[in-house]
This record gives C-alpha cells, structure tokens and sequence, in this order.
C-alpha cells in the first residue's frame, strides 16, 4: 500500500482528521498548537490526528496529497480545508463550527 492509499484511508475514514506536528497533548509548534485549540473550541475534543514527526513518509506525502507545503492540515469527511491560517480565518467568522456541526449529523 503506497502512502498516498494510506493517507486516502485516514481521510476518507474519520470524520475529523488533523495532520500535525506532535499530539493534541504535546503539540510540537505553535501552528499545531493552534489547530488543536481551535479543534476543541469547536467542539471536537478526540479528532484523528497523526503526528507526522514520527511518520516522516506521511509529512511528506501529506504536502502531495494536498498539493500544500504547511503542516498542521486539517481534513472534514475527506475534503481538505486548510492549514492553520485558514482554520484561524473560518473560526473567527463562524464557517469551521457550522462545518463542523453540519457534518457531525
């Protein structure tokens, strides 16, 4: 299985899935840190989350997948929506918790 079926699985198989520097407990840079953050202020508190500092064929592979340089990358029911800048943006006008609401149905 080549890394890009792995990475299809994990984002078409969980709803919630967060492409990151360390864990939701440990993040290992501030841009995780953040997505976690904005994450549980959402309202989602156990995301699927790989920590690509332990899978270096996934933190490069993600960045194809995606065709996005930037890791943390978060994915909701298989679609990408954005590194940290853009989950920021879509929290601070109310677009991620509605996605992430109607999704959750």
């Amino acid at each position: 299985m080549s890394v890009q079926d792995v990475i299809k699985g994990q984002v078409t198989g969980n709803r919630v899935v967060l492409y990151m520097k360390g864990t939701p407990e440990f993040p290992q840079c501030g841009f995780s840190a953040n997505a976690v953050g904005i994450l549980r202020a959402c309202g989602v508190d156990a995301p699927f989350t790989v920590n690509v500092l332990e899978e270096p064929e996934i933190r490069q592979g993600i960045k194809e997948y995606a065709n996005w340089p930037t890791i943390p990358q978060l994915y909701v029911n298989g679609e990408f929506i954005g590194g940290s800048d853009i989950m920021t943006e879509m929290y601070r006008n109310g677009e991620l918790k509605k996605l992430l609401e109607k999704t959750a149905a």
